[in-house]
């Protein structure tokens, strides 16, 4: 009886089962990858109701993070500027600027500015400001060079569990002097990881890595 299927079809079951396991892990792979912060929210810069350049407040003129954003030491949360710290300088500089229409608006009305959120944690991860910046983590560390940002702020790091866990396990790769929190560009001493090393014992620094310390 002559053969219905050529001898080579033998082997394509071979051939599916190769394309269903190569299948599977480029798509676990796509999905690990794009499904990610690191693909999703890295990049991220909304418009903002106001245009406000970082590039030129804290690159150009030398305002402090702090000016502005008052409760990184004392505060879990960070906060964004109430019009009135805008208006400080805005009410004598540029007071008829069109861009500031919206700040100017805020001040006669007591309605907050709508600033857009940037740098998004899920509700179930807490994370607290003030230990962070108090214990010489720096702004740049996690937001990356805002004084070279124009428009705004935008995301620089994944903000992810094994992100965070990185700096957890190994402090001493990230910490600077406390006063130097809010410095740009910020070059550490050549032995800044044995000096941070002796920080670490000194002052018991001990960032936790279980996860009822981020997760309630």
């Amino acid at each position: 009886m002559p053969q219905i299927f050529p001898k080579k079809a033998n082997k394509y079951p071979l051939y599916a089962l190769l394309g269903v396991l190569g299948g599977g892990i480029f798509l676990i792979w796509f999905v690990w990858y794009y499904f990610s912060p690191q693909f999703t929210d890295v990049g991220y810069v909304p418009d903002q109701p106001v245009p406000f350049s970082h590039r030129l407040h804290v690159g150009e003129l030398g305002l402090n993070c702090q000016y502005c954003h008052t409760n990184v030491t004392v505060s879990p949360a960070a906060n964004v500027p109430t019009t009135a710290t805008c208006m400080q300088c805005h009410s004598v500089i540029k007071p008829d600027s069109p861009l500031l229409a919206p700040v100017r608006e805020s001040a006669a009305t007591g309605k907050p500015v709508e600033w857009v959120n940037v740098h998004m944690l899920p509700d179930y991860a807490f994370f607290n400001h003030s230990i962070h910046v108090n214990v010489g983590v720096g702004c740049e560390t996690c937001h990356g060079r805002v004084d070279l940002m124009d428009n705004g702020v935008m995301q620089m790091e994944p903000l992810s569990m094994g992100w965070c866990l990185e700096c957890h396990r190994s402090p001493e790769k990230y910490l600077r002097p406390p006063e130097e929190v809010t410095t740009m560009g910020y070059k550490p001493p050549a032995d800044f990881i044995e000096q941070n090393l002796r920080r670490i014992r000194e002052e018991g620094i001990n960032p936790p890595e279980n996860c009822s310390a981020c997760h309630y």
